[in-house]
């Protein structure tokens, strides 16, 4: 497997795989951003169209305009205004939104939604989106989904899926030439340590955060990931908010999280972090640049 590093005269370029239509503004958008504005070819990838989300903004919620037909055209007009916040550029994959299932026992999913297809099949579109755009890095979920969302728990899948296929000549010849991206990474934007680093800067400015501390209280310190790379994001946390709230229908503008100042997040904690997850050239750990080793230096493809 040949993995062609980017040359001095070629951008560096990137793919960030989201399920649903605002999830690229809550999990990395200040280092889409980041790398946007420094020339990086950034594309953000949603999987499906968010057609079974509900209006979860409860300002929003007795708008009679937001029925359940007008939606999935909404969170599109949402879409392109946080890709046009962000800098990056965008694509549909078209995949039908799973929803999230309640009840006990829970119902099955609807038959033809995203997370109900084997990964493999799923993953062609991506592999294609991959061959064509050939990106040095990609971003995604970890196995659970970052939260077990089905669709989430899918686009781990068919993003380890795309990432070998799309390097084997073998596989689908027609979805374009063989592409083998460099690396991999996981989102791993709340975790513990974040929160509690935060938690306690609030508490010592005398302003702390109640929703914080609550969750940090029944927090599962089992489910903390490996922190392999943070990115400084210091400079993009309004961007990332603002990102955010173009998808008016599924934030509250006024909600905990954005109650929490861009002054104190920053100097608690001013990093996005993810977990390299899979590499194809040698690394040295810890990074603080997902472009690590890729920034037109001579580096050793692994066998």
């Amino acid at each position: 497997m040949t993995v062609q590093l980017p040359t001095p005269d070629e951008p560096l370029r990137m793919v960030a795989v989201h399920a649903h239509p605002d999830d690229e503004s809550s999990k990395g958008a200040g280092s889409t951003a980041r790398y946007a504005r420094e020339g990086v070819q950034v594309t953000v990838i949603t999987c499906t169209g968010g057609e079974r989300g509900d209006v979860l903004n409860p300002r929003l919620r007795e708008d009679p305009s937001l029925t359940a037909e007008a939606l999935p055209e909404i969170r599109r007009q949402e879409m392109a205004r946080a890709q046009e916040i962000l800098g990056v550029d965008h694509e549909w994959l078209g995949f039908i939104d799973s929803g999230l299932p309640e009840g006990d026992p829970l119902p099955p999913l609807p038959a033809g939604s995203f997370a109900t297809l084997p990964a493999e099949e799923a993953a062609g579109p991506l592999v294609k989106t991959i061959r064509r755009l050939r990106p040095h890095v990609m971003t995604t979920y970890d196995e659970n989904g970052g939260y077990p969302h089905p669709d989430h728990i899918q686009v781990n899948r068919i993003s380890l899926a795309a990432f070998d296929l799309a390097a084997d000549p073998a596989f689908a010849p027609e979805l374009g030439e063989p592409w083998a991206v460099a690396k991999l990474y996981y989102i791993n934007g709340f975790h513990r340590q974040r929160f509690s680093a935060v938690s306690r800067h609030l508490r010592a400015e005398g302003t702390p955060n109640e929703m914080l501390d609550q969750m940090l209280q029944h927090y599962d310190e089992s489910k903390d990931r490996v922190l392999t790379t943070r990115v400084d994001v210091r400079d993009f946390l309004a961007i990332r908010d603002d990102a955010l709230r173009a998808h008016a229908t599924q934030v509250d503008p006024e909600g905990p999280f954005f109650r929490i100042s861009h002054e104190a997040e920053a100097a608690a904690w001013g990093t996005e972090d993810y977990e390299l997850h899979i590499s194809r050239i040698g690394v040295k750990l810890p990074e603080d640049d997902l472009f690590a080793g890729l920034r037109h230096e001579h580096v050793e493809a692994r066998p």
